[in-house]
């Protein structure tokens, strides 16, 4: 057990030290390039490269997108029964769970959003913000850096036996860095460190921290139509005779104010704790899941919404 904390503890140390390398790099960027503008105030703005993906969401994880200052984005997602249960339960279709959530841009670059999953009840709440945004111009930015950190609450019923009964236990938190690029008009790529606490672990031999790295990429099929795919590999914290990394696989349909989802996952969860640290199921079992999910955008204000031209 002693081997396995210190083994715990040196991958935590490497993850830590290549997060804080990453902002130290992105703090440089953004240093030169204020410099730059000191030393040549006459330079051309950049231009800011945007819809690397149709949502703030790749499937399961946030992307590196922003829904913009004073919009309100309502979230349907509903991820239905293992399709290999067959027509008994029609294909999963008979089973169904549901995330509803609101988010809502504060500024271009800094969002909050809450949920509500079925799945254990499970309440969450998450804040993102932009550091970095890819660029082009005589002032060059490679990629979009975000800062995303949130939480969830489960406030299903305990069972009678049940023995971690304080709010504490029922607790959980999460934060990442989402490091994108958007390479051409048809293909976008991401990956995103993960760090994932739980207040209260199921077993005596799970681990209360899982690191993950996730990866999401968008391949552009037609003006309104991108291919998505959304993977999560759990380096540490979990016992992976037990669970598995999330795959997601889908389509965007963009139909004016709606982003339409349509995917196949491994996934049940709809939040970072749930998908990244309670996923049982397998591909390579056949246990997989069809869902959807739905995107509607309010603006809220006076400002405008970028043209669906632009996404």
């Amino acid at each position: 057990m002693k081997k396995n904390k210190e083994t715990i503890n040196k991958k935590r140390t490497a993850y830590l030290l290549i997060l804080f390398l990453i902002l130290s790099a992105t703090q440089r960027i953004s240093a030169q390039d204020d410099l730059l503008s000191l030393v040549d105030s006459s330079d051309e703005r950049s231009e800011p490269v945007t819809g690397a993906f149709k949502s703030s969401r790749v499937i399961n994880g946030h992307s590196i997108e922003f829904i913009g200052k004073n919009v309100l984005d309502v979230r349907i997602l509903h991820r239905f029964g293992i399709i290999k249960d067959g027509i008994g339960e029609l294909f999963g279709l008979d089973q169904a769970s549901m995330r509803l959530g609101f988010d809502y841009g504060i500024t271009k670059n800094l969002t909050i959003g809450v949920g509500r999953s079925t799945l254990a009840k499970e309440l969450d709440g998450f804040i993102k913000y932009g550091v970095l945004q890819q660029s082009k111009g005589k002032r060059n930015i490679p990629v979009s850096v975000v800062l995303v950190a949130g939480s969830t609450i489960a406030t299903a019923k305990l069972a009678e036996d049940a023995t971690l009964r304080d709010t504490k236990h029922r607790m959980a938190y999460y934060s990442q860095v989402i490091i994108g690029r958007k390479f051409s008009n048809l293909f976008s790529l991401q990956l995103s460190p993960t760090y994932v606490h739980r207040n209260a672990v199921a077993a005596a031999t799970d681990f209360n921290d899982t690191y993950a790295l996730g990866i999401g990429s968008r391949l552009k099929l037609s003006k309104r139509v991108a291919f998505v795919a959304d993977y999560y590999y759990v380096i540490s914290g979990l016992d992976k005779d037990v669970y598995s990394n999330p795959l997601s696989i889908g389509f965007d349909i963009e139909t004016g104010g709606h982003v339409f989802q349509l995917h196949f996952s491994n996934a049940t969860g709809m939040n970072e704790k749930a998908f990244i640290t309670n996923t049982s199921n397998s591909w390579g079992r056949g246990e997989i899941r069809f869902g959807f999910n739905l995107s509607r955008v309010f603006t809220i204000g006076k400002k405008k919404m970028p043209k669906a031209s632009q996404l």
